[in-house]
Parts: structure tokens; sequence; C-alpha cells
């Protein structure tokens, strides 16, 4: 696997959950950059899914005027779906091919799910602190990046927290985080 290759995509343009478009968009938004800086193009585009998801990616790719060779893999079955095939491709489960293929399947979903726990912790995060007065956007991401998580600043000690906010904002960030929580002192 090569990390520096991994891309996200925020989908901008579709309203609530569709798969497929969010597959269509996610792929030609890729490719498009891929075509217009001129990059060199992937051997093959998995896409996670059955024969519907396959056929935005597809759409997407034929849109921008590329011929990409492109397959997709439905978790539930395992199986293979290619372009202009009516039925699936049915690999062994010992089968190297086969196994190549889920691996990187899975690995793309750990890689999606740890970004979306990531956003999501940033998210809840932010709400928390900018509920507090004296705190807006530019300190909360500074909180973020100093502690990492919403864990770590939770975990934060009142003097940790003192000394990134100054002494009468850190105590008070202290004490929202840990209104309902008696049993909680002012860890130093």
């Amino acid at each position: 696997m090569n990390k520096r290759q991994y891309r996200s995509f925020n989908i901008r343009e579709v309203e609530g959950v569709d798969d497929f478009s969010a597959i269509a968009e996610a792929v030609g938004r890729r490719y498009r950059r891929l075509r217009d800086e001129k990059r060199p193009m992937p051997d093959l585009v998995l896409i996670d899914g059955g024969v519907g998801q396959l056929n935005a990616a597809m759409a997407a790719v034929d849109s921008l005027g590329l011929d990409l060779p492109i397959a997709a893999l439905a978790k539930r079955e395992e199986l293979v779906w290619l372009p202009a095939a009516s039925e699936p491709l049915r690999l062994d489960a010992s089968d190297p091919a086969h196994l190549v293929l889920r691996e990187t399947r899975d690995e793309a979903h750990r890689f999606a799910v740890s970004r979306h726990r990531a956003r999501r912790s940033k998210r809840t995060l932010s709400t928390q602190l900018l509920a507090v007065p004296g705190i807006g956007p530019g300190r909360a991401r500074a909180l973020l990046n100093r502690f990492g998580s919403v864990r770590g600043v939770q975990q934060a000690s009142v003097d940790e927290l003192r000394r990134a906010l100054g002494p009468h904002l850190g105590r008070h960030l202290w004490h929202h985080l840990h209104a309902g929580d008696r049993s909680s002192d002012e860890k130093s």
C-alpha cells in the first residue's frame, strides 16, 4: 500500500445519502485531477460495491474521456464485477487475486473509517469548545493541534490548559469540560 497516494473526499455535490452519486463524484474528482495534471493513471480502479457502484464509477470515468480498467468488489458475497459482464466473477476465497482485491478493499475501509472518526471527533470537540465563552474557532483549532484529540483535551490537566490558554481561560475550560464529573479534581 502506498499511503502517500491515499486520498479522501468530502462529498460536496450530493444531498443526503446517495452512494452511487457519491462514488461518481469522488471518482470524477480524483481522475479529473490526475488527467489535468498529466499524472500517471492507475493500472486498475477498484470500487467498493456491486454493479451499481461500478456503473456510477464507469460513468464518471467515461465523462472525463478516460479509458481506465475498472472493477468492483461486493463485500457480502465477495463477488468481482467487471464492465459489460452480465454475471460477476466468483473467485475462490483462497485465490491470490481474490486475496489482493480483498486486502485492498479492507485497507480502503480502514482508512475511511479512521478518517470519519477523526472528523467526527474534531467536530464534537469544536462544538464543545465553541460553547465556552472566550474560545473561538482559532483557539479550538490550536487546542486540537496541541492535544491531538477530544480525549487529549479532556484528559489535559488544569495546568496544561492554563499553559495553553492562560490562567483564567484554562481553568474555565477545565471546569466546563468536567462540570458533570464530581470525582475529578483539578489535576496539576
